[in-house]
């Protein structure tokens, strides 16, 4: 069974990003100490089946976008590693695969009193706030659907075929760090994976250690 995190991997994530550190002072990623997690879906296995509630209230599930390629992706607004991506990589990657006719969903699962968490009009205006291109934004408060596949980070992502299969697992890409300049020349994972899919190829990369913030679940919130 495939593990998401070995000891070795989890040395290479920064959850320190998204306390009261700016941007600006951090260079490359390393991990503090993630919850421990045991086995979790990997490449070649089964997605997970859940149903979440959407920004406006609908509930969508991943067994509604059966026989087509979903790409899920959890983020934190709040979060630099997020910021990062966001100034304009992210959206551009967004629309590239939906005009592929990918169905891509993006995750909040911070806790209600944590940094990223959102709900009623703010959820409904994230998309035109972040000029996003996703298909859904799909709201976790409990957390329930990020721990079932063991997310970790914002950004985390996930690549599931039109069979239901997992083909890519990780982080977005190779350039763990929170400068926008590391954008220029990063190797995004996300975007070779879909592209090897769309060829009728393995993907070549299934797995890449997540990098960024500490997902928020509602563990974290102080009592």
């Amino acid at each position: 069974m495939f593990r998401l995190l070995t000891a070795a991997s989890a040395s290479l994530l920064l959850l320190a990003a998204c306390q009261q550190q700016p941007a600006a002072s951090l260079e490359r990623t390393e991990s503090a100490a993630a919850p421990e997690t045991t086995e979790a879906p990997g490449p070649g296995e089964l997605a997970p089946a859940f149903t979440l509630v959407d920004a406006e209230g609908q509930q969508r599930s991943l067994a509604d976008f059966h026989g087509k390629t979903v790409v899920l992706e959890w983020t934190n607004e709040g979060c630099p590693f997020v910021k990062k991506h966001y100034t304009g990589a992210m959206q551009a990657l967004q629309r590239e695969a939906t005009a592929d006719g990918v169905v891509w969903l993006t995750i909040i699962s911070s806790a209600p009193g944590t940094q990223g968490f959102v709900e009623g009009e703010e959820a409904q205006a994230w998309k035109a706030k972040h000029k996003a291109a996703f298909t859904h934004l799909l709201l976790d408060p409990t957390g329930e659907v990020g721990k079932r596949y063991d997310a970790k980070t914002t950004p985390d992502m996930r690549i599931i075929d039109p069979e239901g299969r997992l083909i890519y697992v990780g982080g977005i890409d190779d350039r763990p760090t929170n400068k926008v300049e590391d954008l220029n020349g990063a190797n995004n994972f996300v975007r070779a994976g879909l592209a090897d899919a769309k060829a009728g190829r393995p993907v070549q990369t299934a797995y890449a250690a997540p990098y960024g913030c500490a997902i928020k679940y509602p563990e974290t919130v102080e009592g």
